[in-house]
């Protein structure tokens, strides 16, 4: 990635935590729970980590409208189309983040990423990749991610990295 484009996600990236400041200060987000807020936080994280390794992300919190659930993101990384789950946590727990995606959740997943290729133009799908990263969000410390690329697949039967 060019020094320029990466000097300019910095820069949104601050922006973007300069506004979500200013709507704390405002009191735009008394209404949420906490942990909605948390996971927002990583969800942003997410995005500027992919940004910077190179993905294009076409789609935030994306939903079909007539399936219950969301895709936190959706980016190109080269000819590939990545469908990204996004768990969040303030603290190292016993279990690590990536385990609360459980097979109900990889189903939800799998059928929203059928509903969003029907949207995209070409006879062909192309390739699908389900990535999972765990964004820690721990109080003084730098955020860490870990990314585990093709964490799962379209066939339960593939599903053995839990």
């Amino acid at each position: 990635m060019h020094r320029l484009s990466r000097i300019g996600i910095s820069w949104q990236e601050q922006l973007l935590a300069g506004m979500d400041w200013l709507a704390r200060w405002r009191g735009r987000e008394r209404d949420m729970p906490a942990h909605l807020l948390i996971g927002l936080d990583g969800e942003e994280a997410a995005f500027f980590y992919l940004r910077r390794k190179g993905y294009t992300v076409v789609a935030r919190r994306w939903s079909s409208g007539n399936l219950r659930g969301d895709i936190d993101l959706i980016a190109w990384h080269g000819p590939l189309l990545c469908v990204i789950e996004v768990k969040t946590r303030s603290m190292h727990d016993m279990a690590p983040a990536e385990a609360k995606v459980d097979s109900h959740k990889r189903h939800m997943l799998r059928r929203l990423a059928r509903q969003y290729m029907r949207q995209l133009p070409g006879e062909e799908s192309p390739r699908v990749r389900f990535d999972v990263i765990s964004v820690y969000l721990l109080p003084g410390v730098e955020r860490e991610f870990v990314h585990f690329e093709n964490a799962f697949g379209w066939d339960e039967n593939r599903d053995d990295w839990e």
